[in-house]
């Protein structure tokens, strides 16, 4: 008999649910990162942004930047506590790396397109900004002392809403052409995010459907409830940061939408009357669209043979 414990190896040929390994599977499918796209490609689109949109791009690249370092820091790790398989832990493992290559991606942007004093002027942004910080706090409050299913639900809400209030800038122009490389990396981040939302919201409904009525009723209840007080404050970040620009109404619609997409990765039954419809088409369009950049001799760029983009449908949401 040894000395020591049972350390238990993971074993891919014993699966206990087939979700961990189709979801593994199609992450890794999926892997790329930042260092090879080639965001150089869209300085001159930049220095022909008007000084309020670049202002725009930055800040919203800072916030988005700022709930990748949280989901990646202290989201996965408290979501891994709860995990019940060895597989799951696998998943949660692969997502937190890209969460991690995430937040580096708008690095890689800001040092492309920004100075060294313009690149800490958006970091100094983020830890000061208001409303950024409610929605983080929030967030990670819940991490620390909520119960595994009020992770998960705050996981969701954050990979598969509270991110769309900086998403839609970059969507914007690439609707319209421009900003291509940039918007594309965010496409790539996109991807991941709906899968990660789609996990993870598939172990809050296993989990949910364990639960008494009583208690069902309980943690739907909590879910709405703190999606109002999410929105009340993304809806003033976006003021905030959108009025500037005029795009402010617009986005909200765009929040709305994905907050629905949120619940529907829960389960539960959609809050807002807001559709695809009712989302700017220009919005839409550069969310459904493919690959448009290629580099055939280096083979950068978001074609490339690790990271093949195809386009966003609805299903990309759901399993």
């Amino acid at each position: 008999m040894t000395k020591y414990a049972a350390y238990e190896a993971v074993n891919w040929n014993n699966i206990e649910d087939a979700i961990d390994k189709i979801t593994y599977e199609k992450l890794t499918e999926q892997f790329w990162l930042s260092t090879r796209m080639p965001v150089s490609k869209d300085r001159s689109d930049w220095t022909k942004l008007p000084e309020e949109e670049k202002r725009l791009v930055e800040k919203v690249f800072g916030g988005l930047t700022m709930l990748d370092t949280l989901q990646s820091e202290s989201g996965i790790d408290a979501l891994r506590k709860d995990a019940k398989t060895q597989h799951e832990i696998a998943v949660l493992n692969n997502i937190q790396f890209m969460e991690s290559e995430h937040a580096r991606s708008y690095s890689s942007i800001f040092s492309t397109l920004n100075t060294k004093k313009e690149i800490e002027e958006i970091f100094r942004w983020a830890r000061e900004d208001d409303y950024l910080q409610i929605k983080a706090q929030i967030i990670d409050d819940i991490y620390s002392n909520g119960s595994a299913l009020q992770k998960k639900v705050a996981s969701v809400f954050l990979e598969s809403f509270l991110f769309y209030s900086g998403f839609y800038t970059p969507l914007y122009y690439l609707g319209r052409a421009k900003l291509i490389n940039v918007a594309e990396v965010i496409k790539l981040i996109i991807r991941d995010e709906s899968a990660h939302g789609a996990y993870i919201g598939y172990k809050f409904k296993v989990g949910f459907n364990q639960l008494s009525d009583s208690e069902k009723e309980e943690i739907k209840t909590w879910t709405y409830s703190l999606l109002y007080k999410l929105y009340e404050n993304e809806v003033k970040y976006t003021e905030s940061i959108y009025d500037k620009v005029g795009w402010t109404e617009d986005v909200k619609v765009f929040l709305r939408y994905n907050a629905n997409k949120a619940l529907m990765n829960l389960g539960l039954a959609p809050l807002f009357p807001d559709t695809a419809d009712d989302v700017n088409p220009i919005v839409i369009n550069g969310l459904s669209t493919g690959t448009t950049n290629h580099d055939f001799f280096s083979t950068v760029g978001n074609g490339y043979l690790l990271s093949v983009v195809e386009d966003m449908s609805e299903s990309d949401y759901d399993y």
